[in-house]
């Protein structure tokens, strides 16, 4: 079974820094992709960004492009989620999802648990 370990989050000010882990276990094979999405209080679900294994490739929805930047150790099957100049906007639910395949939907078959991210002064 596909299983993700989510962990991370926590409280900072705008323009801090932190980062989320999303560590995935199960997958046969390297065809499968992590993405992290995000529910602010009142709102619906939104993609975030997706991190594809088999080639590394990386995307990012506009309202974070170039302050958040995803990653993967492989030593450890773990994609990370570096925030960076975070905004009270950026508050919200986190939670990361897998797929199998090489396109980022903004969709997945499997899901961790979500994680509060807080940013306020």
């Amino acid at each position: 079974d596909v299983q993700l370990q989510a962990s991370g989050g926590g409280s900072v000010q705008p323009g801090g820094s932190l980062r989320l882990s999303c560590a995935a276990s199960g997958f046969t094979s390297n065809d499968y992709l992590i993405s992290f999405f995000r529910q602010a209080p009142g709102k619906g679900r939104d993609w975030v960004s997706c991190f594809v294994v088999s080639d590394g490739r990386t995307e990012y929805d506009d309202a974070v492009k170039g302050r958040f930047t995803i990653s993967r150790d492989n030593s450890k099957n773990t994609v990370y989620l570096q925030m960076n100049n975070l905004k009270a906007e950026d508050t919200a639910v986190y939670i990361c999802g897998a797929d199998p395949g090489n396109i980022c939907h903004h969709d997945v078959d499997y899901w961790g648990k979500g994680t509060q991210v807080t940013v306020s002064s």
